[in-house]
């Protein structure tokens, strides 16, 4: 999960980065989805959120060219904090 600090004339582009981002990831193995959401009560915030078979398939993923350039749009917005946990209910 990746939280994201989007000014107002950000967030009109923000969707359709994400999504150049999502499809990237798509294509990398051991993803298994992905989504986009915006904060009810704080507009500004946004959240990618995105499902792997693993850690290490999600860091592999990251470094992937293809990844890093359609996820530099997006990942300039990112709060800088942890981003990878660990699913409690698959073992984690």
């Amino acid at each position: 999960m990746t939280r994201l600090r989007v000014t107002e004339a950000d967030g009109g582009v923000l969707p359709a980065q994400a999504r150049a981002l999502l499809a990237a990831l798509a294509g990398r193995p051991g993803y298994v989805d992905g989504r986009l959401g915006r904060c009810a009560d704080d507009p500004g915030l946004w959240a990618l959120v995105t499902r792997w078979d693993g850690v290490g398939a999600y860091r592999r993923a990251l470094s992937a060219a293809d990844v890093k350039i359609a996820g530099a749009p997006v990942w300039v917005h990112a709060v800088d904090e942890p981003s990878a946990y660990l699913d409690l209910d698959e073992g984690g």
